[in-house]
């Protein structure tokens, strides 16, 4: 196939009904866009060579004279300049992203590069890899928030803004502090804490961790039960409380989702500090969802409570009446709950995780009539195909968090259905939400196609979010790092060199929200922000903390250092639980423990646990994993 039959291909299938259908849409001028794919051939006296993508497809590339390269770097890197050695790069089956200019040449297109975009130094190596790679990655995030969040100075959350803007600049006056983002904020620094062991990381979590807990919690004396407020709008020094939800599909209700995201940040800052009153606070918050949004008829959780009554029935809610979602019934699992298992082994908390995957492994499978989850239901779990602006649309994102989850799942619980959905959703994803030509993850599509259509179409458009990317990568990483099929480790590396070559501002830090299908970033509208209802710190630094566990000691077999600091007596029977996620038994144990930089060696090491000295202070514990 040539580009001029690909790029004609690719139009036509769309084309309104005329006559000559070969006249229709006829590409007739020149435009720019990417290619990902691997090196089949280069010529290097022709100045050419040949890319094959993901999907098989062949595309002739032309040099010329300004074309440039450079690799793929980290945040904190500087720039890496590979112009000088184009020549000896373009080696047969390297990966590499070519951004150039189509022009139109006799009924079909040139395609001329501009800049080339290697994803390693050498052939076979993807830079993002190494060792350490995503643990600077998290370190440099952190420091981009630290600094957007609170300056220079002390670490006040009352200075926090959920929105900051592309570099990180805040609104002065007069704003609303979101609850979510603050948690989702502390998770990332909880997780940062854990990787480098950086006290002032784990102190902007314990800070943030305590600001929730002071004005974002509401503990009902009546109901013995803990719910939390959507936020907070300052006005001067005048602090409102905002219960029920400001967001416009959850407005004037009580949204499972942010219940649930309320806990994300406190549970990784848990894990690290066995502070009791967290532990607390989750224990009652569970209790909220048990007693008012769990169906206890027909099982799942309700999406959205009435704020007086806290009913799930109400009338008062309009759409959101009696329904149910992936953000109530499986967003438990990544935010809060596997953590808060991984910290407590309770058995409350695995029976409710376990009943989770059950619930969807039973009603989310719809393949039948879409190769995308159904993930909107009515209280009977028919299927939901008019709520709000989903309709019968599918997000990418949330088929791929699904098998991610499962297969953690199944690191505990090894159950066939959990294996088999993880693995259905790994074949149908790529074909529908992958996009071959460019890379990386698209975002909302049509769950099925309208008559005569080729392929399914995109519910809005073609750009791709950090968020989304995430879920792939994660995906892709744990069921080659469970399974060992080698597609997976492929599709893995594809979708982290997508995400590490375009994702990433260089010029301000941290990582943007969305891209163009091409990868250029799109910065427009609340799109353009670094903070805002839907963005924070959380995917990007669980992004960083779970790539960096499932490459080093599933895929490549390299050790973890991981850091604690728990409070005297905090944890249970004094035994800290150091298991970074849920992983296959036997496939990590402790090989050294430190407690404030002094060997120690009261632990288990297939266990995965230590038993913490009698202390009345708090000590810093390194814990080293060693892939078996």
């Amino acid at each position: 196939m040539t580009i001029g039959d690909s790029v004609q291909s690719s139009v036509t299938q769309t084309a309104t009904t005329q006559p000559d259908t070969s006249e229709t849409n006829a590409i007739s001028f020149s435009f720019s866009d990417s290619v990902a794919g691997y090196v089949q051939s280069f010529d290097a006296e022709k100045r050419r060579f040949e890319l094959r993508t993901s999907d098989g497809r062949i595309f002739q590339v032309r040099l010329k004279g300004g074309t440039y390269a450079y690799l793929v770097r980290n945040l904190g890197e500087p720039y890496l300049d590979a112009t000088g050695q184009i020549d000896t790069m373009l080696e047969p089956e390297r990966f590499l992203y070519v951004y150039g200019t189509y022009y139109p040449q006799e009924n079909a297109h040139v395609f001329e590069a501009q800049f080339l975009l290697f994803v390693g130094r050498k052939l076979g190596e993807f830079t993002f890899e190494k060792q350490n790679w995503w643990i600077h990655q998290l370190s440099e995030i952190a420091r981009f928030y630290r600094k957007a969040q609170f300056g220079t100075g002390p670490i006040d959350y009352k200075d926090y803004r959920t929105t900051i803007n592309l570099s990180g600049a805040r609104p002065l006056d007069n704003y609303v502090q979101e609850t979510d983002t603050i948690s989702r904020l502390v998770y990332g620094f909880a997780s940062a804490f854990m990787l480098t062991g950086e006290d002032e990381f784990l102190e902007v979590a314990e800070k943030g961790t305590e600001y929730l807990r002071d004005h974002m919690r509401f503990f009902d004396r009546d109901e013995n039960i803990v719910y939390w407020y959507h936020g907070i709008n300052v006005k001067g020094a005048r602090e409102e409380k905002l219960f029920s939800s400001e967001f416009s599909d959850d407005y004037d209700a009580v949204p499972a989702y942010e219940q649930i995201y309320a806990l994300a940040g406190p549970i990784q800052t848990y894990r690290v500090t066995g502070d009791p009153r967290i532990l607390n606070d989750a224990n009652l918050t569970i209790d909220l969802f048990d007693r008012f949004f769990l169906d206890k008829e027909r099982g799942g959780y309700y999406s959205h409570l009435d704020p007086i009554t806290l009913d799930p029935l109400s009338p008062s809610l309009g759409e959101n009446t009696g329904k149910k979602n992936w953000n109530s019934v499986g967003d438990h699992a990544p935010a809060y709950l596997i953590n808060l298992v991984l910290a407590t082994r309770d058995p409350r908390f695995e029976k409710m995780l376990e009943d989770t995957f059950d619930t969807i492994t039973n009603h989310f499978q719809d393949y039948d009539n879409s190769p995308f989850v159904q993930e909107k239901f009515l209280q009977d779990w028919s299927p939901d195909r008019q709520h709000m602006w989903q309709q019968n649309r599918g997000v990418v994102g949330h088929n791929l968090k699904i098998a991610w989850n499962l297969m953690r799942m199944y690191g505990s619980k090894p159950k066939p259905e959990y294996e088999q959905l993880a693995r259905r959703i790994a074949e149908e994803m790529p074909k529908v939400g992958l996009d071959v030509q460019h890379g990386g993850w698209y975002d909302v599509m049509e769950r099925a196609r309208s008559h005569g259509d080729e392929r399914y179409r995109f519910a809005f458009h073609d750009r791709k979010a950090w968020w989304q990317q995430e879920q792939g990568i994660l995906a892709f990483l744990i069921l080659n790092g469970v399974l060992g099929d080698e597609e997976y480790l492929r599709l893995a590396r594809e979708s982290s060199a997508f995400y590490n070559a375009w994702f990433l501002d260089h010029d301000d830090g941290a990582v943007y929200f969305n891209v163009f299908a091409n990868g250029m970033p799109y910065l427009l509208g609340t799109e353009r922000f670094k903070g805002s209802h839907s963005m924070s710190m959380y995917h990007s630094s669980e992004l960083c903390y779970l790539s960096a566990v499932y490459s080093n000691l599933l895929i490549f077999k390299k050790p973890m250092d991981f850091y604690f600091k728990p409070e005297p007596g905090g944890f249970k029977d004094n035994i800290l639980y150091v298991s970074p996620d849920i992983l296959p038994p036997g496939r990590v144990k402790i090989s050294a423990v430190t407690i404030d930089g002094k060997p120690y060696d009261n632990y288990d090491a297939d266990d995965l646990s230590v038993k913490l000295p009698e202390t009345d202070v708090r000590v810093k514990v390194m814990v080293t994993l060693q892939p078996i």
